[in-house]
This record gives structure tokens, C-alpha cells and sequence, in this order.
């Protein structure tokens, strides 16, 4: 959808739905402010930050890596390579397709992932504010907007 297109319908909607457009742009540029920072201050940069946090649920290929991130996959190779050059990750032989790499995070790159994700304090206080039943239903209402974003474009994978 254009640019174009895309105002139109969005000017068609309804005031809140406009205002929570805007609410979860602005939620997103404040997490990747954060986590920029917060792999930087890990000598990342935010793309191998990225790749780490995507491989701490189990090894991925290559191309896989590319499609979740957006990215053309010789961007991956580079990124890859960092990572390996410090120990982070290996690249290892699917077992299914000997020709497929996988790419598998290292203990060292598995407890900088974590160690990454704990550093954010991106909502965490917001969200304590919240109580159990609040952040469930939070919980359930991101999943289904997600959800109903990965069924309407197929391209868009979960992390």
C-alpha cells in the first residue's frame, strides 16, 4: 500500500484508532532507542544485537535470519561474521540440509542476549505499575494484533 493510500484509510479511521497508531510508534522508536544504547553499551551494534536476540530461540538459517530482519542476506554474512569473529555464534550444518548454515548462538553469545534483555528498562516500571490481570490482557491484545498481522502478510516472521 502507498504512502498515499495508506493516510487515506488511516483518515477514514476512528479517532482512538489514529491515537493508537501513534501510541505504538511512539512505544517502538522508544525500544529501539533503548536497545541501541543497550547494545552499544556491549560494543553491538543494534543488527548484531538483533541477531543474537533472535537466536536465543534456537539456531536459524541464514536466509531466515535476512527475511525477520528485513535485510538483504550478504547483510546477514557480515553481521554473522562479526559475531563469530568474537565467539558469539558458529555457524553450523543443518542436519536436514547439509547445504543450509545454521546459526547457532555460543554460551558466551547465549548469556549476552540475556544479559542484553535484562539491561532494558524499556516498560518494565510502566508495566509493574500494571497489575497481573492488566498485563495479561496487554499480553493477549499485542499477540492478536501481531497475529493478525503475520496471517494479512505472510513475509512478516516472529523473532
Amino acid at each position: 500500500m502507498s504512502q498515499p493510500q495508506e493516510q487515506q484509510l488511516l483518515s477514514k479511521q476512528d479517532p482512538i484508532t489514529l491515537e493508537v497508531v501513534d501510541l505504538m510508534a511512539r512505544m517502538v522508536a522508544l525500544f529501539h532507542k533503548e536497545y541501541e544504547e543497550a547494545a552499544a553499551a556491549r560494543s553491538l551494534t543494534g543488527a548484531q544485537a538483533k541477531v543474537l536476540g533472535l537466536l536465543r530461540l534456537g539456531p536459524l538459517p541464514m536466509r531466515q535470519i535476512a527475511q525477520t530482519l528485513s535485510c538483504e542476506p550478504s547483510n546477514i554474512t557480515g553481521i554473522v561474521d562479526r559475531l563469530e569473529g568474537r565467539g558469539l555464534v558458529e555457524r553450523q550444518a543443518d542436519p536436514a540440509d547439509r547445504r543450509i548454515k545454521l546459526v547457532v548462538a555460543t554460551e558466551a553469545g547465549g548469556a549476552a542476549s540475556a544479559e542484553l534483555r535484562e539491561s532494558l528498562r524499556f516498560a518494565r516500571e510502566p508495566l509493574a505499575a500494571l497489575g497481573p490481570d492488566e498485563r495479561t490482557q496487554l499480553r493477549d491484545l499485542l499477540r492478536r494484533i501481531i497475529d493478525g498481522a503475520q496471517s494479512s502478510d505472510p513475509g512478516l516472521s516472529s523473532p
